[in-house]
């Protein structure tokens, strides 16, 4: 049973809402919520937001089940509003966060519309593949492979709680449907 969810998932249902409705701006608007509260607990922990990543939780749920738009709305708005209103993350780590959030956005929606699966396997896919890819693009423009590799194995816990609590939040809206009227 165990294996059967990790390995082939679920039949899952992407959406991609169109920019004219109003549905999307209100999903977006409600992960970016998730996207503030959920760093600003974090932020409560000693490294909390570096060790946990909250700030990708809920652009990995957008991108995997609403696409790419409603990803990138949640993705770019999400570390400016907690910058501007928390001072986190720190401006000069902003355009990595919303590197890695970009590239996550991409790969999820892709994997999810590509896949039409939902499985453990695929969601350590989606995040080793934004972090690995996040963290090279870290490396060129920093030229710190230190700094690199220690954002990635600091990030650890962070990752493993986006696949377990992504798969289950994704598993509930797994059949959700967008009435396109």
């Amino acid at each position: 049973m165990i294996s059967d969810i990790a390995l082939k998932g679920y039949y899952f249902h992407a959406e991609e809402i169109p920019l004219k409705k109003i549905q999307l701006y209100a999903f977006a608007l409600l992960f970016t919520a998730g996207n503030i509260i959920l760093p600003y607990l974090y932020h409560t922990i000693p490294d909390g937001g570096k060790i946990l990543l909250p700030l990708f939780f809920f652009t990995l749920i957008s991108s995997y089940k609403f696409g790419v738009k409603a990803g990138l709305l949640t993705a770019v708005i999400s570390p400016l509003l907690n910058n501007l209103l928390f001072g986190n993350p720190p401006t000069a780590m902003l355009f990595d966060i919303i590197s890695k959030s970009v590239m996550l956005v991409f790969i999820a929606s892709y994997i999810s519309k590509k896949t039409q699966k939902i499985s453990l396997i695929l969601l350590t896919a989606v995040v080793l593949f934004y972090q690995l890819a996040g963290g090279l693009f870290q490396w060129i423009i920093s030229g710190s492979i230190q700094n690199s590799y220690s954002s990635f194995i600091i990030g650890i816990p962070g990752m493993i709680i986006q696949v377990i609590l992504g798969f289950a939040i994704l598993i509930t809206l797994k059949d959700y449907e967008f009435k396109n009227d």
